[in-house]
Protein backbone atom coordinates (compact mmCIF):
# COMPACT_ATOMS: atom_id res chain seq x y z
CA UNK A 1 0.00 0.00 0.00
CA UNK A 2 3.01 2.26 0.66
CA UNK A 3 4.47 1.96 -2.81
CA UNK A 4 1.22 2.66 -4.55
CA UNK A 5 0.46 6.01 -1.99
CA UNK A 6 3.84 7.09 -3.70
CA UNK A 7 3.10 6.87 -7.19
CA UNK A 8 -0.10 8.61 -6.89
CA UNK A 9 -0.21 11.69 -9.22
CA UNK A 10 -0.40 15.69 -7.03
CA UNK A 11 -1.94 16.98 -10.30
CA UNK A 12 -4.39 15.84 -13.19
CA UNK A 13 -4.71 16.60 -16.89
CA UNK A 14 -8.07 16.75 -18.05
CA UNK A 15 -7.68 16.36 -21.78
CA UNK A 16 -11.03 18.08 -22.59
CA UNK A 17 -13.12 17.92 -25.48
CA UNK A 18 -10.39 18.77 -28.51
CA UNK A 19 -6.96 18.94 -29.36
CA UNK A 20 -7.74 20.58 -32.90
CA UNK A 21 -6.93 23.73 -32.95
CA UNK A 22 -10.53 25.19 -34.88
CA UNK A 23 -12.23 23.15 -32.50
CA UNK A 24 -11.03 24.15 -29.53
CA UNK A 25 -12.06 27.73 -30.57
CA UNK A 26 -15.44 26.69 -31.49
CA UNK A 27 -16.05 24.81 -28.74
CA UNK A 28 -15.14 28.15 -26.63
CA UNK A 29 -17.02 29.65 -28.56
CA UNK A 30 -19.69 27.87 -28.19
CA UNK A 31 -19.58 27.10 -24.44
CA UNK A 32 -18.80 30.68 -23.60
CA UNK A 33 -22.37 31.68 -24.97
CA UNK A 34 -24.33 28.89 -23.38
CA UNK A 35 -22.46 29.82 -20.07
CA UNK A 36 -23.50 33.86 -20.63
CA UNK A 37 -27.30 32.60 -21.17
CA UNK A 38 -26.76 29.79 -18.40
CA UNK A 39 -26.36 33.06 -16.22
CA UNK A 40 -28.31 35.67 -17.45
CA UNK A 41 -31.61 33.45 -18.05
CA UNK A 42 -31.50 31.78 -14.66
CA UNK A 43 -30.75 35.20 -12.95
CA UNK A 44 -33.42 36.74 -14.80
CA UNK A 45 -36.07 34.47 -13.71
CA UNK A 46 -34.70 34.48 -10.15
CA UNK A 47 -35.16 38.26 -10.39
CA UNK A 48 -38.35 38.27 -11.72
CA UNK A 49 -39.84 36.33 -9.21
CA UNK A 50 -38.21 38.27 -6.56
CA UNK A 51 -40.26 41.51 -7.93
CA UNK A 52 -43.72 40.23 -8.23
CA UNK A 53 -45.21 39.75 -5.32
CA UNK A 54 -47.94 37.61 -7.49
CA UNK A 55 -44.93 34.99 -8.00
CA UNK A 56 -44.44 34.80 -4.50
CA UNK A 57 -45.72 31.06 -4.36
CA UNK A 58 -44.21 27.99 -3.22
CA UNK A 59 -43.99 26.56 -7.19
CA UNK A 60 -41.81 29.78 -7.78
CA UNK A 61 -39.97 29.53 -4.55
CA UNK A 62 -38.78 26.19 -5.90
CA UNK A 63 -37.95 27.35 -8.95
CA UNK A 64 -36.03 30.03 -7.79
CA UNK A 65 -33.80 27.62 -5.96
CA UNK A 66 -33.35 25.44 -9.11
CA UNK A 67 -32.19 28.27 -10.79
CA UNK A 68 -29.54 29.16 -8.10
CA UNK A 69 -28.53 24.93 -8.31
CA UNK A 70 -28.14 25.84 -12.15
CA UNK A 71 -25.91 28.60 -11.81
CA UNK A 72 -23.74 27.03 -9.50
CA UNK A 73 -23.57 23.85 -11.12
CA UNK A 74 -22.94 25.38 -14.37
CA UNK A 75 -20.18 27.79 -13.14
CA UNK A 76 -18.20 24.37 -11.41
CA UNK A 77 -17.63 23.27 -14.94
CA UNK A 78 -17.72 25.75 -17.20
CA UNK A 79 -15.31 28.46 -16.66
CA UNK A 80 -12.71 25.63 -16.09
CA UNK A 81 -13.63 24.08 -19.31
CA UNK A 82 -13.07 27.54 -20.87
CA UNK A 83 -9.67 28.03 -19.45
CA UNK A 84 -8.93 24.60 -20.72
CA UNK A 85 -9.75 25.07 -24.07
CA UNK A 86 -7.27 28.00 -24.52
CA UNK A 87 -4.42 27.15 -22.23
CA UNK A 88 -1.65 24.61 -22.90
CA UNK A 89 -1.33 23.40 -19.13
CA UNK A 90 -4.84 21.27 -18.56
CA UNK A 91 -3.68 20.36 -15.01
CA UNK A 92 -5.90 20.54 -11.88
CA UNK A 93 -4.92 19.74 -8.95
CA UNK A 94 -5.85 17.05 -6.51
CA UNK A 95 -7.51 19.30 -4.26
CA UNK A 96 -9.06 21.19 -7.13
CA UNK A 97 -10.90 17.92 -8.47
CA UNK A 98 -11.59 17.26 -5.07
CA UNK A 99 -13.57 20.88 -4.94
CA UNK A 100 -15.18 20.25 -8.56
CA UNK A 101 -16.54 16.91 -7.67
CA UNK A 102 -18.19 17.63 -4.36
CA UNK A 103 -19.89 20.63 -5.74
CA UNK A 104 -20.45 18.85 -8.59
CA UNK A 105 -22.24 16.00 -7.42
CA UNK A 106 -23.80 17.72 -4.53
CA UNK A 107 -25.60 20.52 -6.51
CA UNK A 108 -26.29 17.72 -9.10
CA UNK A 109 -27.85 15.82 -6.29
CA UNK A 110 -29.78 18.83 -4.72
CA UNK A 111 -31.44 19.50 -8.41
CA UNK A 112 -32.75 15.80 -8.47
CA UNK A 113 -34.66 16.20 -5.31
CA UNK A 114 -35.72 19.87 -6.19
CA UNK A 115 -37.16 18.55 -9.56
CA UNK A 116 -39.10 15.83 -7.02
CA UNK A 117 -40.07 18.69 -4.55
CA UNK A 118 -41.94 20.67 -7.50
CA UNK A 119 -43.06 17.39 -8.41
CA UNK A 120 -44.83 17.21 -5.35
CA UNK A 121 -46.18 20.79 -5.54
CA UNK A 122 -47.61 20.29 -9.05
CA UNK A 123 -49.21 17.49 -7.27
CA UNK A 124 -50.70 18.96 -4.37
CA UNK A 125 -51.89 22.09 -7.12
CA UNK A 126 -54.02 19.97 -9.14
CA UNK A 127 -55.03 16.96 -6.94
CA UNK A 128 -55.28 18.61 -3.45
CA UNK A 129 -56.26 22.06 -4.36
CA UNK A 130 -58.26 22.50 -1.21
CA UNK A 131 -56.12 21.58 0.73
CA UNK A 132 -52.74 23.17 -1.18
CA UNK A 133 -52.21 26.03 1.53
CA UNK A 134 -51.84 23.79 4.11
CA UNK A 135 -49.84 20.90 2.42
CA UNK A 136 -46.91 23.50 0.64
CA UNK A 137 -46.95 26.47 3.59
CA UNK A 138 -44.28 27.95 4.11
CA UNK A 139 -42.65 26.19 6.75
CA UNK A 140 -43.02 23.29 5.02
CA UNK A 141 -41.61 24.72 2.01
CA UNK A 142 -38.62 26.16 3.75
CA UNK A 143 -37.50 22.37 5.11
CA UNK A 144 -37.98 20.67 2.15
CA UNK A 145 -35.36 23.51 0.53
CA UNK A 146 -33.00 23.03 3.40
CA UNK A 147 -33.33 19.22 3.56
CA UNK A 148 -32.54 19.29 0.32
CA UNK A 149 -29.56 21.24 0.15
CA UNK A 150 -28.54 19.35 3.29
CA UNK A 151 -29.01 15.66 2.27
CA UNK A 152 -26.96 16.19 -1.02
CA UNK A 153 -23.87 18.19 0.32
CA UNK A 154 -23.54 15.26 2.99
CA UNK A 155 -24.13 13.15 0.43
CA UNK A 156 -21.14 14.45 -1.38
CA UNK A 157 -18.62 14.61 1.26
CA UNK A 158 -19.25 11.05 1.47
CA UNK A 159 -18.19 10.20 -1.58
CA UNK A 160 -15.66 12.50 -2.29
CA UNK A 161 -13.69 11.57 0.83
CA UNK A 162 -14.55 7.56 -0.04
CA UNK A 163 -12.88 8.26 -3.71
CA UNK A 164 -9.76 10.33 -2.71
CA UNK A 165 -8.98 7.98 -0.40
CA UNK A 166 -8.19 5.70 -3.07
CA UNK A 167 -4.74 5.45 -4.78
CA UNK A 168 -4.19 6.44 -8.38
CA UNK A 169 -1.28 4.77 -9.69
CA UNK A 170 -2.25 4.77 -13.05
CA UNK A 171 -2.20 7.65 -16.15
CA UNK A 172 -2.77 10.93 -14.44
CA UNK A 173 -3.97 11.72 -17.88
CA UNK A 174 -8.29 12.39 -17.19
CA UNK A 175 -10.55 11.54 -20.51
CA UNK A 176 -12.67 14.09 -19.87
CA UNK A 177 -13.36 17.82 -19.13
CA UNK A 178 -14.09 17.65 -15.56
CA UNK A 179 -13.03 15.56 -12.35
CA UNK A 180 -16.05 13.09 -11.69
CA UNK A 181 -16.16 9.97 -9.45
CA UNK A 182 -16.80 6.74 -12.28
CA UNK A 183 -13.82 8.19 -14.27
CA UNK A 184 -11.87 7.85 -10.79
CA UNK A 185 -12.95 4.61 -9.82
CA UNK A 186 -11.50 3.15 -12.87
CA UNK A 187 -8.33 5.45 -12.87
CA UNK A 188 -7.44 4.11 -9.66
CA UNK A 189 -5.20 0.92 -9.24
CA UNK A 190 -6.86 -0.30 -5.83
CA UNK A 191 -9.89 -2.82 -5.84
CA UNK A 192 -13.04 0.07 -6.08
CA UNK A 193 -16.18 -2.16 -5.07
CA UNK A 194 -17.10 -0.83 -1.81
CA UNK A 195 -16.71 2.68 -3.84
CA UNK A 196 -19.14 1.30 -6.41
CA UNK A 197 -21.22 -0.22 -3.94
CA UNK A 198 -21.72 3.34 -1.89
CA UNK A 199 -22.12 5.17 -5.23
CA UNK A 200 -25.01 2.94 -6.57
CA UNK A 201 -26.73 3.24 -3.00
CA UNK A 202 -25.98 6.77 -2.71
CA UNK A 203 -27.68 7.31 -6.82
CA UNK A 204 -30.39 5.06 -6.22
CA UNK A 205 -31.39 6.64 -2.38
CA UNK A 206 -31.16 9.91 -4.00
CA UNK A 207 -31.65 9.84 -7.75
CA UNK A 208 -33.99 7.05 -8.00
CA UNK A 209 -36.09 7.79 -5.09
CA UNK A 210 -36.30 10.93 -6.28
CA UNK A 211 -37.69 10.16 -9.80
CA UNK A 212 -39.89 7.64 -8.35
CA UNK A 213 -41.49 10.38 -6.69
CA UNK A 214 -41.99 12.24 -9.44
CA UNK A 215 -43.18 9.52 -11.27
CA UNK A 216 -45.50 9.02 -9.08
CA UNK A 217 -46.82 12.56 -8.64
CA UNK A 218 -47.00 12.82 -12.08
CA UNK A 219 -49.32 9.88 -12.62
CA UNK A 220 -51.86 11.11 -10.03
CA UNK A 221 -51.94 14.64 -12.01
CA UNK A 222 -52.01 13.35 -15.09
CA UNK A 223 -55.16 11.01 -13.91
CA UNK A 224 -56.86 13.83 -12.53
CA UNK A 225 -56.31 15.81 -15.16
CA UNK A 226 -58.07 13.61 -17.38
CA UNK A 227 -60.69 13.60 -15.25
CA UNK A 228 -61.26 17.29 -15.42
CA UNK A 229 -64.79 17.58 -17.85
CA UNK A 230 -63.99 21.49 -18.67
CA UNK A 231 -60.76 21.02 -21.91
CA UNK A 232 -59.89 24.52 -21.01
CA UNK A 233 -59.53 23.32 -17.70
CA UNK A 234 -57.31 20.44 -18.57
CA UNK A 235 -55.67 22.51 -20.71
CA UNK A 236 -54.60 25.38 -18.32
CA UNK A 237 -53.30 22.24 -16.09
CA UNK A 238 -51.19 20.25 -18.05
CA UNK A 239 -49.58 23.62 -19.87
CA UNK A 240 -48.06 24.11 -15.61
CA UNK A 241 -46.89 20.39 -16.13
CA UNK A 242 -45.28 20.06 -19.24
CA UNK A 243 -42.42 22.06 -18.95
CA UNK A 244 -41.67 20.82 -15.69
CA UNK A 245 -42.15 17.16 -17.25
CA UNK A 246 -39.51 18.35 -20.10
CA UNK A 247 -37.11 19.04 -17.48
CA UNK A 248 -37.37 15.85 -15.83
CA UNK A 249 -37.10 13.60 -18.55
CA UNK A 250 -33.80 15.44 -19.79
CA UNK A 251 -32.35 16.03 -16.70
CA UNK A 252 -32.76 12.20 -15.28
CA UNK A 253 -32.39 10.79 -18.24
CA UNK A 254 -28.56 11.69 -18.80
CA UNK A 255 -27.79 11.30 -15.01
CA UNK A 256 -29.43 7.76 -14.77
CA UNK A 257 -27.00 7.13 -18.10
CA UNK A 258 -23.90 8.18 -16.17
CA UNK A 259 -24.06 6.92 -12.37
CA UNK A 260 -26.58 3.58 -12.60
CA UNK A 261 -24.81 2.12 -15.44
CA UNK A 262 -21.85 -0.75 -14.95
CA UNK A 263 -18.29 0.62 -15.19
CA UNK A 264 -17.34 -1.81 -17.68
CA UNK A 265 -19.88 -0.59 -20.27
CA UNK A 266 -17.70 3.22 -20.18
CA UNK A 267 -16.90 5.14 -23.15
CA UNK A 268 -15.25 8.60 -23.07
CA UNK A 269 -16.49 9.98 -26.18
CA UNK A 270 -20.24 8.94 -25.24
CA UNK A 271 -19.65 10.19 -21.43
CA UNK A 272 -18.28 13.33 -22.53
CA UNK A 273 -21.66 14.35 -24.77
CA UNK A 274 -24.16 12.92 -21.92
CA UNK A 275 -22.15 14.91 -19.59
CA UNK A 276 -22.31 18.52 -22.00
CA UNK A 277 -26.42 17.64 -21.96
CA UNK A 278 -26.85 17.71 -18.03
CA UNK A 279 -23.71 20.20 -16.88
CA UNK A 280 -24.16 22.95 -19.76
CA UNK A 281 -27.36 22.34 -21.55
CA UNK A 282 -29.72 21.54 -19.13
CA UNK A 283 -29.05 24.45 -16.87
CA UNK A 284 -29.28 26.61 -19.99
CA UNK A 285 -32.76 25.88 -20.88
CA UNK A 286 -34.21 25.32 -17.69
CA UNK A 287 -35.00 29.11 -17.31
CA UNK A 288 -35.95 29.16 -21.08
CA UNK A 289 -38.33 26.32 -21.17
CA UNK A 290 -40.22 27.79 -17.64
CA UNK A 291 -40.09 31.54 -19.00
CA UNK A 292 -41.72 30.22 -22.83
CA UNK A 293 -44.38 28.55 -20.92
CA UNK A 294 -45.25 30.70 -18.31
CA UNK A 295 -47.60 33.64 -18.88
CA UNK A 296 -46.91 35.04 -15.38
CA UNK A 297 -43.59 35.15 -15.99
CA UNK A 298 -43.28 36.52 -19.30
CA UNK A 299 -45.57 39.34 -18.32
CA UNK A 300 -43.90 40.71 -15.34
CA UNK A 301 -40.77 40.93 -17.64
CA UNK A 302 -43.11 42.91 -20.63
CA UNK A 303 -44.17 45.34 -17.90
CA UNK A 304 -40.58 45.85 -16.75
CA UNK A 305 -39.55 47.06 -20.41
CA UNK A 306 -42.25 49.13 -20.82
CA UNK A 307 -41.65 50.50 -17.42
CA UNK A 308 -38.26 51.39 -18.49
CA UNK A 309 -39.02 52.81 -21.87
Amino acid sequence: MEDINQTSPERFILLGLSNVPYLQAIFFLLFFMMYIMTLSGNLLLIIVVRINPKLQTPMYFFLSNLSVIDICFSSTIVPKLLVNTVVMDRSISMLGCAVQMYFHLALGSTECIILAVMAYDRFAAICRPLHYNTIMNKKICASLAVGSWSMSFMNSAIHVTFTFHLAYCKSPYIHHFFCEIPLFLRMSCQDTWLNEIAMYIGASVIVMCSFILTLTSYVHIIYTILNIRSSHGRQKAFSTCVSHLIVVVLYYGTIMFVYLRPLSTYSPETDKTVSIIYTTVTPMLNPIIYSIRNEKVKNTIKRKKKNRV
